[in-house]
């Protein structure tokens, strides 16, 4: 009942918020009889305020045109690479006439990032896609909006994302013998389950795993979003915050964790902050302060643009990550796309190189949890694990803004340029194929985890494996 009375209170505010929109306009052009009021500034700066607290937020475009490489301009091609009922993966293509620079471009690694599917989209994660796609091939997961997937579509479980990232990671693999993998937030979980099931069937894993700030262990330095997960039972869960999608949309009668109930819960936690930011929106409106007024509208744009989860997801991350701990346990099982149950074992992972981020502020994801994952990856030598905590850094600190650009990107793309293996010469015959180049700048045990992978993978595939890699 509550999202059906949320929807009606929307469409109630609709024409009010548009007409706000057109007062501010009028009020806010000299030209007009309204705008030459000695106080028609504020009275605009007023009118856009209100526009934009009862405005609905739609899913924002990533809106990436073109990207800087070494000062050539690279056009950049947005598409779907695959498509799930409750998720796109997407890639993002990159195209020049410069020959140089496609020659640098096609010896590029190539990159899965996770995006989360905690209330925001994927478009959240925009400055790293565009700061990445300067070095290396981006994809990533952008997942759907739930109350928009009819029911037909079938139900969406945690297991389910897990054999997602795994289904994405062998795609890359299928067209780059393998990739790098990162995760951001709460796909930290899912993505070391899914890694950590491919090492214990013997798959070909990622050569490197980037986890930043994630709730690997929840029970280290508890923040508010833990403690509310570690108090409350399933079954609140389940009666409070779960809805039936109203019959308007596609995915009518699905439960769904509701957006705008994860919105209210992002605003909750600061409520003083964003207060003071709209205030100050307002001031810079009335002083004219373009810059500043268009950073606002760009960061609310994205922050105030939420979507549904499904129930059954939302339910069980809580229960498994908040609540069990199943991961750092060793209790976890997940059920494959063909029905077999198996155990999650990150000790298993052997050949995949780990970085794990924290930010020193971080108020979502706890000192200490994203670095967890190295004492239970255990298989993993000491050498090709990094742990990195970026100073003055709050959550959105270390995947966006000015601190991702000039701290992390740089450590990162350093981390992956170690692991990435250098591609044979593509003169060479292929019955000449040999296994992958040890890795520029490698760490001495890497050698070893090298034999080991190698021992795992049947011919055949090193075979094809290898010449796929060598056609970049």
């Amino acid at each position: 009942m509550l999202y059906q009375l949320y929807e009606a209170q929307r469409s109630l505010m609709e024409p009010f918020a548009d007409l706000a929109q057109s007062a501010a306009k009028v009020y806010g052009n000299p030209m007009t009889l309204l705008g030459q009021n000695p106080f028609a500034q504020r009275i605009s700066a007023g009118y856009d305020l209100m526009h934009r607290l009862g405005k609905d937020y739609e899913k924002p475009e990533f809106g990436l045109r073109t990207v800087d490489v070494d000062g050539v301009g690279v056009a950049i091609h947005e598409r779907v690479e695959v498509d799930k009922p409750f998720c796109e993966l997407r890639r993002f293509k990159r195209f020049t006439d410069d020959r140089a620079t496609l020659g640098k471009l096609k010896g590029q690694p190539a990159v899965l990032i996770v995006a989360p599917l905690s209330g925001h989209y994927a478009t959240l994660l925009r400055d790293t896609v565009k700061t990445m796609l300067k070095d290396h091939k981006v994809y990533i997961t952008d997942w759907k909006n739930a109350r928009l997937i009819p029911l037909s579509e079938g139900e969406f479980h945690l297991d389910d994302y897990v054999n997602y990232v795994q289904e994405f990671i062998r795609h890359l693999q299928g067209i780059y013998g393998n990739c790098h993998v990162i995760s951001v937030c709460q796909p930290t979980v899912p993505v070391l389950a899914a890694v950590s099931l491919m090492a214990s069937r013997g798959e070909l894993t990622p050569w490197t795993m980037t986890m930043m700030g994630g709730p690997i262990d929840a029970r280290k330095s508890p923040t508010t979003v833990n403690d509310l997960a570690m108090t409350k039972s399933y079954e609140w869960f389940e009666r409070n915050v779960i809805y039936d999608v109203p019959k308007k949309f596609a995915g009518a009668g699905r439960r769904v964790y509701p957006g705008f109930l994860q919105h209210s819960a992002f605003i909750a936690m600061n409520p003083d902050n964003h207060a003071k930011s709209h205030y100050e929106y307002f001031k810079d409106l009335i002083k004219g302060d373009d810059t500043s007024t268009e950073a606002h509208r760009k960061f609310y744009d994205e922050y105030n643009a939420v979507l549904d989860m499904d129930a059954d997801y939302y339910l069980e991350t809580i229960k498994v990550v908040f609540q069990e701990f199943s991961l750092i346990n060793g209790t976890w099982d997940v059920k494959g796309v063909d029905g077999t149950v198996e155990r999650v074992r990150p000790q298993d992972i052997t050949s995949t190189a780990i970085f794990s981020l924290e930010g020193e502020l971080d108020d979502i994801s706890g000192s200490g949890q994203t670095e967890a994952v190295h004492s239970i990856c255990s298989g993993v030598p000491e050498v090709q694990k990094k742990h990195l905590e970026v100073k003055g850094a709050g959550h959105f600190g270390i995947f966006s803004g000015r601190r991702w650009r000039e701290v992390v990107y740089p450590e990162i793309k350093s981390f992956i340029d170690i692991y990435h293996p250098v591609a044979q010469a593509p003169e060479a015959p292929l019955s000449d194929a040999k296994p992958v180049a040890a890795p520029v700048k490698a760490p001495a045990a890497y050698e070893k985890t090298v034999a080991t992978l190698v021992k795992r993978v049947p011919a055949a595939t090193k075979r094809v494996s290898t010449k796929v890699v060598r056609k970049q």
